[in-house]
């Protein structure tokens, strides 16, 4: 039977079988769309958890009379969980339907929220942050997927623009609105606030997100190449955290670290050998260079957000309007990506889109060493930064995507998104630990040169075919 003729899922197949969009929609020339933005109110949602959550901080310590250290976990526990599980999570679904994971994981996610909104405790909180992360790697590794297989071939690039600006929306209201959350109903709404929306897009894409047309054939899964990923990434993270501060010693950066390049090196011989791979290194040797200039642009976007308020406050600059100035990053990010193509020519390949919007970064960042980091000045730079990283990214993912075939979709949207959380992590703590080495002005300079040299490899070169 083809799969557009198979009968609708009914009582407890609803949890194992993916349902068809109804004939109304799925008939329709902007079906597409409907599903695209879907896809973006998860991305959304996915960053103003991200961005909010940072705020609570100091509520928590304050209510379970922990240490800096003890609540940075809430944050890094939820980070490691997830950068761990989001290429096997794809890989998963490629085999299972897309669809169908990803709506386990906006379930997972709803519940777990309202788990930790309801915490009795830090440790337990950290563990709900654990599941939490568990249904944000479930809609994390599919969002690509299913954007760029619900998308005709020609309007790939527009769709994962509209996702990259849903996800600059989400970043850039963030500080605001959990800012307001925090000074009025307390940090326990941050989490909760996730429910209903969760419960409306939950409804959404029962209904307008389309099923998988093609699957992964092959059903088995690679354990020993899971653990081994998730060792080597949460070895770089945690040695990552260690040298930004975390309460650990600081010669264990260093065991960590080489415990994170030992089980990389490891897990790379292994899929040399076994017929599926997990990671398949063909991929990665032809377009490892997509991967990686995806990586430095997450880092390029969240260096400053670190850095911007450090800056401000030095100059005795009040919170809300460092939040302010900061939100030009990803307004201006937002602006670009679901602009771009309609701005520039529709003949331009996606390669040169990419490096122009490389070369926006780096004129952007070059400002930033040059000129006063004042109130009046840094909207306009970081709103050119943006938008550069609005043009950018979508047209390098589409370039990554495109690489994948659509029944490895959920593998390539889930390496794609675990270069986010790796260049996300690099960003923070890179910026974090020059300020702690350099202090004053100087370090606010050479945290803006080390961003600068970071994006020259966001600059697009040809790949090996």
């Amino acid at each position: 039977m083809a799969l557009s003729d198979a009968p609708v899922p009914r009582g407890w197949d609803l949890l194992t079988k993916e349902r068809p969009r109804p004939d109304v929609i799925r008939r329709r020339s902007w079906a597409w769309r409907l599903a695209v933005a879907t896809v973006c109110f998860g991305a959304f949602m996915g960053q103003l958890d991200a961005s909010i959550v940072t705020l609570t901080y100091q509520a928590l310590g304050r209510g379970f009379h922990a240490s800096p250290a003890a609540v940075e976990w809430v944050s890094l526990a939820y980070l490691l969980t997830l950068v761990a599980l989001l290429v096997p999570v794809g890989r998963f679904s490629d085999m299972h339907g897309r669809k169908l994971m990803y709506l386990y994981g906006f379930g997972v996610f709803t519940v777990a929220s309202a788990a930790c909104g309801l915490a009795p405790g830090l440790a337990v909180l950290v563990v709900f942050r654990v599941v939490q992360a568990l249904g944000a790697a479930l809609m994390q590794a599919n969002s690509v997927a299913l954007v760029t297989t619900s998308a005709p071939a020609g309007r790939m690039r527009t769709a994962l623009g509209m996702q990259a600006a849903g996800q600059a929306v989400g970043l850039a209201l963030g500080p605001t609105v959990g800012g307001a959350i925090v000074a009025t109903l307390g940090w326990r709404w941050v989490f909760l606030v996730n429910v209903p929306v969760g419960v409306v897009s939950l409804i959404a894409g029962h209904y307008l997100l389309p099923r998988t047309r093609r699957r992964c054939a092959d059903t088995r899964v690679d354990r020993l190449a899971v653990a081994l990923l998730a060792l080597s990434s949460t070895g770089l993270l945690l040695a990552l955290s260690v040298v930004s501060g975390l309460g650990l010693p600081r010669w264990s950066a260093a065991v960590l670290a080489a415990l994170s390049v030992v089980a990389g090196w490891v897990l790379m011989r292994r899929q040399a050998r076994v017929p599926q791979p997990l990671l398949d290194p063909k991929l990665l040797r032809s377009h490892g260079r997509g991967l990686l200039a995806g990586m430095s642009g997450y880092l390029v976007l969240f260096g400053p957000l670190v850095l911007v308020p450090v800056v401000l406050s030095r100059q005795g600059v009040v919170l809300v309007t460092a939040g302010l100035v900061l939100t030009a990053l990803p307004l201006g990010f937002a602006l670009a990506a679901t602009t771009a193509d309609r701005l520039l020519p529709a003949t331009l390949p996606d390669r040169a889109r990419a490096r122009a919007g490389a070369a926006l970064c780096l004129v952007a960042l070059g400002l930033l060493l040059v000129v006063p980091l004042t109130v009046t000045v840094l909207p306009f730079v970081l709103a050119l930064l943006g938008c550069g990283l609005g043009v950018f990214t979508p047209a390098n993912n589409t370039m990554v995507m495109r690489a994948f075939p659509a029944e490895s979709a959920g593998t390539g949207g889930g390496m794609v998104n675990m270069g986010r959380g790796l260049g996300t992590a690099l960003g923070v703590a890179a910026v974090t630990l020059i300020l702690q080495l350099v202090p004053g002005i100087s370090g606010e300079r050479a945290a803006v040169a080390a961003l600068l040299a970071w994006a020259l490899l966001m600059v697009p070169f040809r790949e090996r075919s």
